[in-house]
Formats: C-alpha cells, sequence, structure tokens
C-alpha cells in the first residue's frame, strides 16, 4: 500500500512538472494584462499633464473623476454605449429565437438534408467577412438606405445576426445533442407535442448553452470594428470600437489622454462584468450539457 502511494505521488510529481511552464506562463500573463489594467484605470483618474510626466500612479492633482463625466458626454461616448448596447441587446436576442429552434431540430430530427445543413454552417463559419461584406455594402448603396438612420440600424443589426448564425447554431447543436432523449420520451408520455417539449422542457435545460453561447455573441458584436467601420457611417450610429478609434484619431487635435482612458474603461467595463458575474454560467454552458443520452 505505501508503495503504490509512493509511485502515485511519483506520478503526480512527474504530472505537475510537465505542466509547470504552462502555469508560469499563466501567470506572467495575468500579471502582465493585470499590469496594463491598473495602469489604464489609474491614468483615466489622472490628468495628460501626469500621465506624460510618469505620475499616473501616483495622483499628485487627486483623483479627477471629471475625465469619465466629459468622456460620457462632450467626447460622445454616452452615444457610442448606447448604440452597441442596442446593436448587440436585438442582435443576441434575435439570434437565440432563430438558432436555438434550429439547433434543437438539427440535433434531435433525421430528414434528407440535415447533414448539409449542419456542413453549410460549419463551413460558412469560415468565410472571411470581407468576402461577404464588401459585395453586401456595393447592394444596399445601391438601394440608396444608407442614408436612413433607421434602416442603416437595421442593415447593421441583419449583418450582425446573419454572420453569428452558424457559429451560434453549431455552440447550441453540441448542446442540445448532450442532453438525454429521456427528457423527451418522459414529455411524449405525458402527451406534450414536440414543440410543447421544446418551449417548456428542452429550452430551460438548454439555459447554460444559451447564457454562454449570448455572452460570447454579445462581446463578439460589442467589440465588433469591421462591419461597423464600412456601415456606421456617421457619429449617430457608430458603436464603441469606432468610437474609440475616432477619439484616438482625434487625441492630436484635443490631446485629452486621461478622457480618452475613461472611455475606454467606460467600454470595457460591461464584457468585465458578464466575465465576473457569470464566469461559472460560463465555464457550465462549454462543459455542461445535460444528462447524456
Amino acid at each position: 500500500m505505501a508503495r503504490t502511494k509512493t509511485y502515485q505521488d511519483k506520478v503526480n510529481w512527474k504530472k505537475e512538472l510537465r505542466l509547470a511552464p504552462g502555469y508560469i506562463i499563466l501567470t506572467i500573463w495575468i500579471l502582465f494584462t493585470f499590469v496594463l489594467l491598473g495602469w489604464v484605470l489609474a491614468a483615466s483618474f489622472s490628468t495628460t499633464k501626469d500621465i506624460f510626466a510618469g505620475n499616473a500612479l501616483r495622483f499628485p492633482t487627486g483623483l479627477h473623476f471629471e475625465n469619465y463625466v466629459k468622456a460620457w458626454t462632450t467626447a460622445n461616448v454616452s452615444v457610442f454605449f448606447c448604440n452597441s448596447l442596442i446593436y448587440a441587446a436585438i442582435s443576441c436576442t434575435v439570434l437565440v429565437m432563430i438558432c436555438a429552434p434550429a439547433a434543437y431540430v438539427l440535433s434531435r430530427f433525421e430528414f434528407i438534408s440535415n447533414k448539409f445543413i449542419q456542413t453549410s454552417l460549419v463551413s460558412a463559419m469560415g468565410v472571411p467577412a470581407i468576402m461577404i461584406i464588401l459585395p453586401l455594402f456595393t447592394l444596399i448603396a445601391r438601394m440608396d438606405i444608407l442614408n436612413n438612420v433607421l434602416a442603416n440600424r437595421a442593415v447593421l443589426i441583419f449583418l450582425y445576426i446573419g454572420i453569428n448564425v452558424p457559429y451560434t447554431t453549431i455552440f447550441l447543436l453540441t448542446f442540445f445533442s448532450n442532453i438525454s432523449h429521456s427528457f423527451e420520451e418522459a414529455a411524449a408520455i405525458d402527451g406534450c407535442s414536440p414543440m410543447k417539449t421544446f418551449w417548456k422542457i428542452m429550452l430551460p435545460m438548454a439555459q447554460p448553452g444559451i447564457i454562454t453561447v449570448t455572452i460570447f455573441n454579445f462581446i463578439n458584436i460589442w467589440n465588433e470594428y469591421f462591419i461597423s467601420l464600412i456601415f456606421a457611417n456617421s457619429d449617430s450610429l457608430r458603436p464603441v470600437a469606432v468610437g474609440l478609434f475616432s477619439m484616438i484619431s482625434s487625441m492630436k487635435y484635443t490631446g485629452d489622454w486621461a478622457g480618452m482612458f475613461a472611455a475606454v474603461i467606460i467600454v470595457f467595463l460591461p464584457t468585465f462584468i458578464l466575465y465576473i458575474f457569470l464566469s461559472e454560467k460560463i465555464i457550465a454552458g462549454v462543459t455542461g450539457g445535460g444528462v447524456k443520452g
């Protein structure tokens, strides 16, 4: 017994030794990220003069909360923030409404084009956005709707939904496939139709997967730059990524670096809060999926 325990300890020690380089790299990366974000946070409460003087972490003139007020109001961060929130919220909601039923059908029912649809969705995930965005821009420009604010918003939301449909469907398809068929069998015995079974039983059971893919889609749309750069042709339409880029471009005229760092923190907060409060849901959604059957 003692010999077996010694051998197991030796195996565990060798395993830990093999993983040590990974632990070291991960620790270095975490420290680098923490220091970088900490400096940006400190700079957002400082002044441009103190930042260039290297005193951003010392706060010689105190904490300047007005940087956030100025970034939110004067620098149009409130407009960019609300635009991104609208785009992400509507797109994520519609994606779940479209992709959850589609993923359930593809994972549970056999029909002629099932495999073809799944293969097409996987293939679509590998198509670069630039290959479809530029031709779409030409078509939409010919329709003469780019100068209409509401139509332009609708186009952006439509593109965000269309581009994320393949990934969302495949993610949820995998999740539904891991849920036991026994739940549907029990529902059928109780007289539930397939549609009622989906809405009353399967959809609530897929909640971890839905929350996870919604968070991923939200972050992806929140940070999206290329599509909005092409289709959002005014400040009233621009999301946070393009808005921050325009702020950086204007720094050579305004020189308000403290206000820019405050804007970066404002833009970063939503995704940071999602990760902090929903990290367990994300892990459950990626690794879980109900009882296999």
